[in-house]
């Protein structure tokens, strides 16, 4: 709560001004601050999270319950089908999902098509998620999770997606990971250190 989020108000328009269902799609190691964008900017849209069906999964599980938001556990390795039409019920519902394409388990910053038939099969709206942190640490994860500094601040940034359900899958999940990159560019971060 004590990062400032910094966005501009097209962004912010983007962000609150719709009452339909989002798709929002984000690279899994910005995952941190979605409790607290949702909080600020989606009032009482809930957002479901896709969430790895493996053990590891359960912990964000657990963190994303206690920050308010729902999860539909799975991936594209388990249970996959199912995830994605239990996600498309979310979003007839009227509620937004949460998808990060590189995640469980990467490698980061590869986009897998999951979101793209989501938003297809629910004819919904995409938003893509840049998350860009002036001080974060990097956990030794996979993907070199972001945990932003206390009293630090992270520009957000909001860009409409359009999905053409005539247009080759492939090309654009190529778009799509192409944008991905270059509205959440990587600057050098703190490691966090290990304990000897």
């Amino acid at each position: 709560m004590t990062v400032r989020i910094e966005i501009t108000d097209d962004e912010r328009r983007a962000m609150m001004g719709s009452d339909q269902p989002i798709v929002f799609v984000l690279w899994h190691n910005r995952l941190f601050m979605v409790g607290e964008m949702t909080r600020r900017f989606r009032g009482s849209h809930r957002v479901y999270a896709l969430i790895s069906a493996s053990r590891d999964g359960a912990w964000l599980s657990a963190f994303f319950t206690a920050c308010g938001l729902g999860a539909v556990r799975g991936s594209t390795s388990r249970f996959g089908r199912e995830a994605a039409k239990a996600l498309v019920e979310v979003l007839r519902s009227g509620q937004d999902v949460g998808i990060t394409p590189d995640g469980p388990r990467g490698p980061a910053y590869e986009l897998k098509p999951g979101a793209l038939v989501v938003a297809r099969r629910a004819r919904s709206a995409v938003l893509l998620l840049g998350l860009d942190y002036e001080h974060s640490w990097r956990l030794p994860s996979w993907d070199g999770f972001h945990v932003p500094m206390p009293f630090s601040r992270m520009r957000l940034r909001v860009v409409s997606f359009k999905v053409d359900p005539r247009e080759d899958l492939g090309e654009v999940a190529r778009r799509m990971g192409a944008l991905l990159s270059e509205i959440n560019p990587d600057r050098k971060q703190a490691p966090v250190r290990r304990r000897a």
